[in-house]
């Protein structure tokens, strides 16, 4: 059972990828004033499927000085990475329970970092390895403040299982009391799906669109795919933390479609930061806040207790 509602779920998602970059176009395009997409079917509905269309009957073409295995294989093992992150959504019935789904997700998003750096690196052009060392640095950096961001929340919780969160959140949303890590976490979530304004991999004035500039065809639908799959899971992450994991509700559902809102509200609106200043944002500003949230989390606790 556990199988056949998986794999119901990953096509879910799939779907819900091609109706997020619609979503995004559609919104970019009242934000600049003009339309977006409303030609191809009812209001542009069918837009995104003639764009996978498109995209998956284009020629493949390769590099030919690119590191063949690994140019090919790294954007099948990003879209991997994408799909067994969905293993952590918390269902009501499991045929296993996954108690240690928050350290699962650490080790994924940590792995996540060598497909844009292999991809990157076996391109064999100086724009993609550049893009792929800014998202090495910039992946990393956010990793530590997002880890410790997490751990304070799961010391309210006592368990590494992202469904305590409904049992703890049931009368109060732990974004009531905990606002400031809130803001923390979504800003990381941005730097870690390499998002405006920290979209550094991807950075069109100076990298020629970064670390997937050679890719087309396949190989950059996946990675297309996979990016949009962490979007979206993110969404999901902070609603199960921040604003209460009652499934059966659809107040959960709206939440997860205002935080994707949010993502690409941020993309209209802001300018790329500079790169200075995303390392001092993380290291100078989220690290130390998250730092002291967890002392005085843990500090209360043992008070409780």
């Amino acid at each position: 059972m556990f199988l056949v509602s998986f794999v119901l779920l990953l096509v879910c998602v799939l779907i819900a990828v091609a109706f997020v970059t619609l979503l995004e176009r559609k919104i970019l395009g009242y934000i600049q004033l003009r339309k977006g997409p409303n030609k191809v079917g009812f209001m542009g509905l069918l837009q995104p499927f003639s764009d996978g269309i498109k995209l998956f009957f284009k020629e493949q073409t390769y590099p030919y000085f690119s590191n063949f295995i690994i140019y090919f294989f790294s954007p099948v093992f990003m879209l991997f990475l994408s799909f067994l992150l969905w293993m952590l959504f918390p269902f009501f019935m499991n045929v296993y329970n996954f108690n240690l789904g928050a350290l699962f997700f650490l080790c994924l998003t940590g792995m996540g970092v060598y497909g844009v750096l292999l991809s990157g690196w076996s391109s064999n052009s100086n724009y993609a390895l550049l893009g792929g060392l800014r998202s090495l640095a910039q992946t990393i950096s956010y990793e530590v403040s997002m880890a410790l961001l997490l751990i304070c929340l799961l010391c309210m919780i006592f368990s590494f299982e992202f469904f305590d969160f409904m049992k703890y959140q049931t009368y109060v949303w732990f974004l009531l009391f905990s606002f400031p890590l809130f803001m923390c976490f979504f800003s990381s979530c941005l730097a870690e799906t390499n998002r405006s304004p920290f979209d550094f991999a991807e950075g069109e004035s100076e990298l020629v669109s970064g670390f997937n500039v050679e890719y087309s065809s396949g190989g950059f639908a996946f990675i297309f795919l996979s990016e949009y799959m962490n979007i979206i899971f993110m969404s999901l992450l902070c609603t199960i933390i921040f604003f209460g994991c009652n499934l059966i509700s659809i107040t959960f559902f709206m939440s997860v479609v205002f935080l994707i809102f949010m993502f690409i509200w941020v993309r209209g609106t802001l300018p790329r930061y500079r790169y200075d200043k995303l390392m001092y944002l993380t290291w100078s500003g989220f690290l130390p806040l998250s730092l002291f949230y967890l002392l005085f989390f843990s500090g209360t606790l043992m008070l409780i207790y």
